[in-house]
């Protein structure tokens, strides 16, 4: 089976006992709740990518990042006849609440955004039905049973939205 590498640099934020998450309209997360984030631009560093893409997704500007960390999980979609290779990178960050927030849709250079909302959940609304393999992985670390070994997906289905 064909494996493909997809690499992306996502944020995590709490406040007020709630995790900061995105609702996502494409991709194999649509319709699942996800961590804001993604793919490099050419000769950006990890924390531009952080910082851009908080910003696109959420409308948040970052105050501070840190406690950064690497987790990877293999998700081949129900009906693909190929596997990614997902490796991400996670941030902790604080949001500088003196820069208000937008609204959504942001305006990002490509002119896409694969954002619907932005959403304050507690742990206990975050589940395999809903939530992306990254909301998943982190699920696991704020319970403690976390490892770095790789998650496996063998049937991801997809969500279709309105």
């Amino acid at each position: 089976m064909e494996i493909r590498e997809h690499f992306g640099v996502y944020g995590f934020c709490f406040r007020d006992n709630q995790r900061l998450c995105i609702e996502k309209n494409a991709g194999p997360y649509k319709g699942r709740f996800d961590l804001p984030g993604g793919s490099q631009q050419v000769g950006e560093g990890l924390t531009d990518t952080l910082v851009r893409e908080v910003l696109e997704e959420t409308g948040y500007t970052i105050a501070s990042y840190q406690h950064p960390r690497v987790y990877d999980a293999f998700v081949k979609e129900k009906g693909k006849s190929f596997m990614v290779h997902h490796i991400m990178i996670f941030y902790n960050f604080t949001i500088d609440h003196r820069v208000a927030q937008k609204t959504l849709p942001f305006l990002v250079a490509d002119g896409e955004n694969d954002a619907n909302a932005v959403r304050w959940l507690k742990l206990e609304e975050l589940s395999f039905e809903n939530s992306s393999p990254l909301v998943l992985k982190l699920k696991k670390e704020w319970l403690g049973e976390t490892s770095l070994d790789k998650d496996i997906y063998r049937n991801w289905e997809v969500h279709e939205t309105d």
